[in-house]
């Protein structure tokens, strides 16, 4: 009856169009008042939730991404990948997905991923003749990268989801290979697609003007090596680098690339802060929802759930993925992270499933949910960009799931994937 009360509770107030962090704060006192707790009780909660250092990193890695993204650095990105990879059949489907891993590994946010890399290469690849819905899909589908990759914002709120045992870092480090996983799955699927349907082939670009876009996209892939070559080499925390990440973007985006106005500036800082104040609301009032959840005792009651249908770890993970799938296409990423990290999390501990490794099905699970109607907001923003239906792009996006859930597959049951650098690194 308590599980009822809290989770009932949600899920009417999600219904009648409540935004999810105020359903999750109101339910979480309904709660609270259901089993006698002190409303006290709950506000602390609240406050001990964003009462945390390594939230820092959040604010920072956002920031960081906002003005490289801001910046002209998608730009150069899609320019850097061009000379890559963009002279084979249905190269700048590949140089897509390149520009969105380089992206990725600098936002850390697929929704700036897509706004980024797809205004640039929407309307480009329409234009070399490519259909605008595959062009869309391709796009949509890419920007989950960032999800995986270093510095991933949901990564860090996975951490915190699980009561701050997880290091960030270990969660940074295991990304990457099921990151160029995904990229390099969506390379191969886009290189057979283009074959079958003859897309063309891109133009070599002189090598004199080759040396030209490498070194100027030099400077801001260096942010992917500070970031992540001062946590491996532990000159830094996570957090620490997500503010020198700050620090280098904004002097690369304002002294070297000098595409952004410094009058700009208080407005993207403007944006940055109110994108923030959301995700800020969020974690506190998860913390409450996931402190009443403990003392009614419901990770508990659904790990027995799970076990009693099967005991064997592989058919509870494809029932576990079968679940986040599904949510996944009802509610946005970082709300589901903070609900159901403390509710399957033990459930996976109880099969032998390492918490990295978890956090990794997590992530590409909830990321394939950004992509799918009818709560794709990363979806939404790749149709709005090429102005299409979401119907038509949803459609176009089919072949893209199945290499996802290929993904998915082998990410879920290969635990070497997502555990191998860790152990090398010693995370």
């Amino acid at each position: 009856m308590d599980a009822l009360v809290l989770l009932g509770s949600f899920a009417v107030l999600m219904l009648i169009g409540m935004p999810v962090a105020y359903a999750m704060g109101l339910s979480a006192l309904i709660g609270a008042l259901w089993i006698d707790i002190p409303i006290d009780a709950v506000m602390i909660q609240i406050a001990a939730g964003v009462n945390k250092f390594s939230l820092l990193a959040i604010p920072f890695f956002v920031l960081a991404g906002a003005i490289m993204a801001e910046g002209g650095m998608s730009r150069r990105l899609v320019a850097f990948a061009g000379v890559l990879v963009g002279f084979i059949r249905g190269g700048l489907s590949l140089v897509n997905i390149l520009a969105s891993t380089f992206f990725g590994a600098i936002s850390g946010s697929s929704m700036a991923d897509t706004a980024s890399i797809g205004s640039v290469l929407i309307p480009e690849m329409a234009r070399k003749g490519y259909p605008k819905d595959f062009a869309t899909a391709v796009t949509v589908s890419g920007s989950v990268q960032a999800i995986l990759i270093p510095p991933s914002h949901n990564a860090i709120i996975y951490s915190l989801a699980a009561g701050g045992s997880i290091s960030i870092a270990a969660l940074f480090v295991a990304g990457v290979l099921p990151g160029l996983l995904l990229g390099l799955t969506l390379a191969a699927l886009c290189m057979v697609i283009a074959k079958k349907k003859d897309f063309p082939r891109g133009e070599r670009i002189p090598l004199k003007q080759a040396l030209k876009i490498c070194v100027d996209a030099l400077w801001g892939l260096m942010t992917m090596v500070i970031i992540l070559g001062g946590i491996l080499s532990g000159v830094f925390t996570a957090t620490e680098s997500a503010s020198i990440a700050v620090i280098w973007a904004f002097f690369v985006t304002m002294f070297i690339y000098r595409d952004y106005k410094w009058a700009d500036l208080p407005k993207l800082m403007h944006r940055t802060v109110k994108t923030l104040s959301i995700v800020m609301i969020l974690i506190g009032f998860a913390a409450a929802f996931g402190y009443i959840m403990t003392l009614m005792m419901i990770p508990q009651q659904i790990t027995g759930a799970f076990t009693s249908v099967s005991k064997e770890p592989w058919v509870i993970l494809l029932m576990i993925n079968v679940l986040l799938l599904v949510l996944g296409t009802l509610m946005d990423m970082a709300p589901l992270i903070l609900i159901m990290t403390p509710i399957l999390l033990p459930v996976a501990t109880s099969i032998g499933v390492d918490p990295v490794h978890f956090g990794m099905i997590m992530m590409v699970n909830l990321g394939m949910g950004l992509i799918t109607p009818p709560v794709g907001a990363v979806l939404f923003v790749g149709a709005a960009i090429a102005k299409l239906p979401i119907e038509q792009v949803t459609k176009a996006l089919f072949p893209f799931f199945g290499a996802m859930l290929f993904v998915l597959g082998m990410v879920t049951y290969v635990p070497f994937i997502s555990l191998w650098l860790p152990k090398v690194f010693g995370l």
